[in-house]
């Protein structure tokens, strides 16, 4: 695990997200959702708040995948994506 994960993981575990679980899943972060999350609502706002919280991380950005599920669908985001992420079909 490399330290901009460790951090985002500090910074989303201390957030308090009631029932959620986030943890570290190999170079990604694995995030949990009650069933009952919208996962829409979550996509469409995961830019923004991403961006905002971001600012408090003050480590050289590197590439990091987040993985969310439901219970039921799931959705991956890339932070910082690298060029094969760029150029997948």
């Amino acid at each position: 695990m490399n330290a901009y994960q460790q951090k985002w993981l500090d910074v989303l575990q201390g957030a308090g997200l009631k029932d959620w679980k986030i943890e570290a899943r190999g170079e990604d972060i694995a995030i949990d959702m009650p069933h009952v999350t919208d996962l829409k609502l979550i996509r469409d706002n995961l830019p923004a708040t991403l961006g905002a919280i971001s600012l408090d991380i003050n480590l050289p950005h590197e590439r990091l995948k987040f993985i969310f599920h439901n219970g039921y669908e799931n959705f991956e985001y890339v932070l910082n994506p690298n060029e094969a992420d760029l150029t997948k079909e």
